[in-house]
């Protein structure tokens, strides 16, 4: 039976092309969830008095979190039959990976509500300089930048280096772009890592330094994906050479 020249052995274009628009604009709206998920109220020195007053805006906040599951997860669902091509074992673990950072931004997104109970509770106690307060909030703060900024970053930091590892070995995106992702992605685990151990600060320059490069970077990914797509011939290359039908 004769195949046609655009299926079986050869990737279909437009499926490539579709899978590239997906992944990028996944990458676009994660990045603006991600802003819209900030909390200022929790991050001040003042959230025990403010965040009950501001729920309307920490619901808002915990919605935009909430959609960050299925962006991260999404991404990864998208690339996982592409990148399968080149190696099972290597696709498999950036969606493990990506799931796990999922996972821990539920876990983030579930301590949210608790910073409204925790504020309510110290605004209507009768109990004079109530110091256990303070104490869960900051327990709360600790446990909630642990969740963000270490399971999260660190998820997903690691299932990256798989993911650009892949794209440097097959060159479906540029090598020069791949090897960026690959240093971005080390520097913000680096910046993780120096969060777990206190050396530095959630809100400090040397996090937002050492962040920078990951941001550039996914924006540039992004915009990629979005204007030029996937290297098509080097895919059909790739199939080939595998023999995956």
């Amino acid at each position: 039976m004769k195949r046609n020249k655009n299926t079986g052995l050869f990737e279909n274009v437009t499926l490539q092309r579709k899978r590239a628009l997906g992944a990028g604009f996944l990458i676009i709206i994660g990045m603006i969830a991600g802003m819209l998920s900030i909390s200022p109220s929790v991050d001040s020195s003042n959230y025990l008095t403010t965040v009950s007053d501001q729920q309307n805006q920490l619901r808002t906040a915990a919605l935009f979190q909430f959609l960050l599951v299925p962006t991260y997860i999404g991404f990864a669902l998208i690339l996982f039959p592409l990148l399968r091509k080149y190696n099972e074992s290597l696709s498999l673990g950036f969606l493990s990976f990506r799931i796990i950072a999922g996972v821990f931004q539920i876990i983030a997104l579930l301590i949210l509500p608790l910073f409204i109970l925790l504020s309510q509770h110290f605004l209507n106690s009768t109990i004079p300089n109530p110091s256990f307060y303070p104490i869960i909030g900051e327990l709360l703060q600790h446990f909630r930048d642990l969740s963000n900024h270490v399971g999260v970053m660190l998820a997903t930091g690691i299932g990256n280096l798989f993911l650009y590892y892949i794209f440097y070995k097959t060159k479906w995106i540029p090598r020069w772009l791949s090897l960026w992702g690959l240093l971005a992605n080390i520097l913000a685990m680096l910046a993780s890592i120096f969060i777990l151990f206190s050396l530095i600060d959630v809100i400090s320059s040397y996090f937002v330094l050492l962040s920078i490069p990951i941001v550039l970077e996914e924006i540039t990914l992004a915009a990629w994906l979005i204007f030029r797509g996937f290297n098509i011939s080097i895919i059909n290359k790739t199939r080939i050479k595998n023999k995956i039908i």
